[in-house]
């Protein structure tokens, strides 16, 4: 296998390939393919890192098949005493579907990780599934005191990992990280990327074990299965928002970000139940006004 930085000429088999690599896996459909289409002319973007896998066995030999993926972006953790520091995070790192669980993951990830330290990025975070990415030295976030943007400070959030790649580097800080604007594409322009997302064969969107947790863009209430989300104009399941915020295309409530925590603090006391520490209502609507924010029908 060659790992080489990626070209123009890669760009559209490599989307294919994120593509089929994360459909279904974190979420129903998957977005990462348009992420990183957009990606590559954002400032953040990293070229020295944007690196793919491909089948061959020497320098001179003919371009082989592309079986692998990963790029890296710039990004930032909110201090506690409210200053900006400088981090990183990877992602996505894709697998084509056939060469999956026989270790060209993990040979592609840690081969870029030197590259990362080479380069002097010394703290990288990223959402994914511990069992994998602890072989490559990553762990829970929460052991360094850096939080998620998305939960409660004193959850263990078990899909948020960091690795400090450079001893010292992160020290005896605490703050909270935000996974970078760029990420977020495809909800801040859906009809964008649902043109692009149409240029490609159509696949089934399902719910399966797994995935990260899925929220309604909305509400925030947790979509597990078909039944709980909304419907499209068609008639169709949206996989954003659930079904007592959208219905036929449309929401079902003219509101507020701040009248929809109002009327979602009422049931604190059936959150409090999958809380490891009960909240109050004042508590839970504090939360909300950090998390909500995040939501792609409150997003600015």
């Amino acid at each position: 296998m060659i790992i080489r930085l990626e070209t123009p000429k890669d760009y559209r088999e490599v989307e294919n390939l994120t593509r089929d690599a994360f459909w279904n896996v974190y979420r129903p459909g998957c977005i990462e393919h348009y992420v990183l289409n957009q990606y590559r002319t954002n400032p953040d973007f990293i070229p020295e890192l944007d690196l793919v896998m491909e089948e061959g066995d020497g320098e001179y030999q003919s371009p082989g098949k592309l079986i692998g993926h990963v790029m890296f972006s710039k990004a930032e953790i909110i201090l506690d005493d409210g200053t900006n520091f400088p981090t990183w995070t990877f992602g996505p790192i894709s697998i084509h579907p056939d060469y999956k669980r026989k270790g060209y993951g993990l040979k592609l990830l840690n081969y870029a990780l030197e590259k990362a330290k080479e380069m002097g990025i010394g703290l990288l975070q990223m959402e994914g599934n511990i069992e994998f990415y602890r072989h490559a030295g990553f762990d829970l976030a929460s052991k360094l005191n850096i939080h998620y943007h998305a939960e409660p400070r004193e959850s263990e959030v078990p899909y948020f990992l960091a690795q400090e790649l450079i001893p010292g580097y992160w020290g005896n800080r605490e703050g909270t990280y935000c996974p970078p604007k760029g990420y977020f594409v495809a909800d801040e322009h859906p009809e964008a990327f649902g043109a692009y997302e149409a240029t490609f064969p159509q696949k089934e969107k399902a719910f399966q074990e797994g995935q990260l947790p899925q929220f309604c863009q909305s509400c925030g209430m947790p979509l597990t299965k078909n039944e709980d989300c909304g419907t499209n104009a068609d008639g169709s399941t949206n996989y954003d928002y659930c079904q007592y915020c959208y219905k036929a295309g449309s929401f079902l409530q003219e509101c507020t970000m701040d009248e929809m925590i109002e009327h979602c603090a009422q049931f604190v006391d059936e959150v409090n139940k999958q809380m490891p520490k009960p909240m109050t209502k004042e508590e839970y609507k504090q939360m909300m006004r950090g998390f909500f924010p995040m939501l792609k029908r409150w997003r600015k």
